[in-house]
């Protein structure tokens, strides 16, 4: 008797269970409101890739056109790699990150992964890591040259500074600070990656995602097209991190013309200056690439313009003063020194960094990204700068001959 109900009992779970199983589904399928972001996830991604996609602000009438080189991994490899500032402790967040990137792209493509660190690799974050790839890894220590204070720094001063920052992001943050001046100034000369000689680099960074599969090679991409920086999202600073950099910039480029170096001499129509500023160059909008997401040639930083830039900034103060962030400083000395068609916008790698994420709303590439377009950044949002970005694209000036010099003259 007792065994008999135990067994009715069972049975009569296992059909409850059953049943749930079978609505649950069947209301999935049938709920109007969310199956169609679902099964957009769940669609089939490995779907050919197109030849090219369509994007740009629905009211617009001229929309970008990007042709996409045929499929595969065929084609030579690129002298380039994957650049990664962790720490050990960012270990889980960091194989998250790498897990993506290898899936949606570089196992097919085997690109190596140069990771740098102000303290020592732990045994466990090199095998792990090392695990998480087919390709090399390459580990370096960030050493007190280009993680630590000048000595024309007035570290009772910054201090300070930073306490008065405290409603800001990162304001009190003394190793943010640090961060951004070694991504700004240090990065691209580090020993490790000098030695690598690599041509381009892939900025990555623990606990960010990557929705979207990838069958071409970008690093290839880039250096057949001409390209010197990329992008995929594209973002409003907080002005209260950088009240004097535009003024430093503006003073910099000044002085150097005074010194005959006309490093800022593309015509302003072939340039993207006003992507950061009007036209009269007077003001900085705050609009930036995101850089914890950037592709780019390492030689870009290792310019002449560049360099006495940082050197220019550095000496100012402002990265410990302030909080001056390298997503601002690079894409500010981009959009004066590079040409429009040097610059290329990835709208095909969807990407997400904290609560902020790209998906492409492209009919083209509706099936190849994880991701929810109907929530993407781009074009919606008030804090995405992708608007401005392809305003600055179509941009023509009063003054064609102008050079973008000639604007802080």
């Amino acid at each position: 008797m007792t065994f008999t109900t135990r067994r009715s009992m069972w049975i009569l779970a296992q059909f409850l269970i059953g049943a749930y199983m079978i609505g649950s589904i069947t209301y999935l399928l049938r709920r109007p409101v969310s199956w169609q972001p679902l099964r957009r996830t769940l669609s089939n991604v490995a779907s050919t890739q197109p030849p090219f996609y369509v994007t740009g602000p629905r009211d617009h009438p001229d929309q970008l056109t990007v042709h996409l080189p045929p499929p595969g991994n065929h084609t030579a490899r690129a002298n380039a790699g994957f650049v990664v500032l962790v720490r050990n402790s960012e270990l889980q967040q960091m194989l998250e990150s790498m897990y993506d990137m290898e899936k949606r792209f570089n196992h097919k493509f085997n690109y190596p992964w140069l990771f740098l660190n102000d303290e020592p690799f732990t045994d466990e974050f090199k095998e792990f890591t090392t695990k998480a790839t087919g390709a090399q890894t390459h580990y370096g220590f960030v050493d007190a040259s280009m993680w630590s204070y000048p000595p024309w720094i007035d570290q009772a001063k910054a201090a300070r500074e930073r306490e008065r920052l405290a409603g800001v992001p990162y304001g009190t943050s003394e190793s943010y600070r640090h961060m951004c001046r070694f991504q700004s100034g240090f990065f691209w000369r580090h020993p490790l990656l000098l030695e690598l000689g690599w041509e381009y680099y892939w900025r990555v960074e623990p606990h960010v995602r990557y929705f979207c599969d990838l069958d071409y090679d970008p690093f290839v991409y880039m250096k057949e097209n001409n390209k010197k920086y990329a992008f995929t999202i594209s973002f409003v600073e907080n002005g209260g991190t950088i009240p004097t950099l535009w003024k430093t910039t503006r003073d910099y480029i000044k002085e150097s013309m005074l010194q005959g170096k006309r490093y800022f001499d593309n015509l302003v129509n072939d340039s993207l200056y006003r992507f950061i500023t009007d036209e009269a160059g007077e003001k900085y909008n705050a609009c930036h690439f995101w850089t914890n997401f950037e592709i780019a040639r390492v030689d870009l930083w290792h310019t002449e313009a560049y360099q006495e830039y940082f050197n220019y900034l550095d000496a100012a103060g402002g990265f410990f003063y302030e909080r001056w962030g390298d997503a601002p400083v690079h894409s500010i000395f981009a959009a004066l020194f590079l040409r429009k068609d040097e610059v290329h916008y990835f709208h095909d790698i969807g990407y997400k960094h904290s609560i902020y994420h790209h998906c492409p709303e492209s009919e083209e590439l509706q099936n190849r990204c994880y991701c929810d377009p109907s929530r993407t950044l781009d074009y919606t949002d008030v804090m995405s700068c992708l608007n401005t970005y392809m305003k600055a694209l179509e941009a023509t000036s009063s003054d064609p001959q102008k050079r973008v010099g000639d604007l802080f003259a």
